[in-house]
């Protein structure tokens, strides 16, 4: 009698990871999208029946889909990695220097500042809708919390990383994104700071307050403002110069409230 089950098992994650490649990033202000050199990992499950050259089928499938990196894009583009490689699940991940162009404070002289950046997709098939994450760490400088604030000379800074995911139907473009974080911290990040750039946040240091606490809350609330946003997460990083180590702050848009962090009355 001949046994008729299949025998054949899933290989888990097989693929590659942090393969340099040249790709074009999604970008509000340059519509080709920007040129930069992504770190992409690929995983798929498949059967082990699979030919032994699977790898050749990843590269031929990444040469053809290098151009515009982007929500709209990967989504499209996860269907065919699929497809070719017969894969029963599939994650992308490409993790990327992104430079944006920002006016220092004072001087207003122009400087490009470097943010890290991922866009990752995963599918179960071809008919189900691929879930697209985009992910960015915007660096910026907030208060300490032992800071004493009645004290004249009691405020001091930290340097804060927000990492900031969002999922969107809508490619997410990271200059909006930082925008709308260097309107909440107390001062931004910059690659350049003439003498007359560094006193002005100095100064603003140590006389204004505003705590990653209170960053993560306004951030948090614009995200959840935002229709187009269906999930966000928000990680906040604070390296205080007193200790070795880094505090965490966290917040997530809640599964069970739609618009959790939406004041409808606003």
């Amino acid at each position: 009698m001949t046994d008729s089950r299949d025998d054949r098992r899933f290989m888990v994650d097989v693929g590659l990871r942090d393969m340099p490649f040249p790709i074009r990033a999604v970008s509000r202000v340059e519509p080709d999208g920007q040129a930069t050199v992504a770190n992409i990992s690929i995983n798929a499950r498949i059967m082990q029946t699979f030919e032994a050259r699977w790898i050749d089928r990843f590269i031929h499938v990444l040469h053809s889909h290098r151009e515009n990196i982007g929500t709209r894009t990967l989504r499209h583009n996860l269907g065919d990695y699929i497809t070719e490689l017969e894969a029963t699940a599939m994650k992308i991940a490409f993790d990327y220097p992104f430079f944006i162009a920002k006016r220092t404070p004072v001087s207003g002289e122009m400087c490009l500042v470097r943010y890290l950046c991922e866009y990752a997709a995963k599918a179960h098939s071809v008919d189900e809708p691929a879930a697209v994450t985009f992910r960015i760490q915007v660096p910026c400088i907030t208060t300490y919390p032992a800071s004493n604030a009645s004290s004249p000379t009691g405020l001091f800074g930290q340097l804060s990383v927000l990492d900031i995911s969002v999922q969107s139907q809508a490619d997410v473009y990271p200059e909006d994104i930082v925008d709308m974080v260097d309107r909440h911290v107390l001062a931004s990040v910059y690659s350049f700071l003439s003498e007359d750039d560094q006193r002005f946040i100095i100064e603003k240091v140590h006389s204004e307050e505003k705590t990653s606490v209170v960053v993560v809350d306004e951030v948090r609330k614009e995200l959840a403002r935002d229709r187009n946003i269906e999930w966000y997460a928000i990680d906040c990083s604070n390296y205080g110069m007193l200790h070795s180590y880094s505090t965490i702050i966290r917040t997530e848009k809640s599964a069970w409230v739609p618009f959790s962090g939406f004041d409808e009355h606003l």
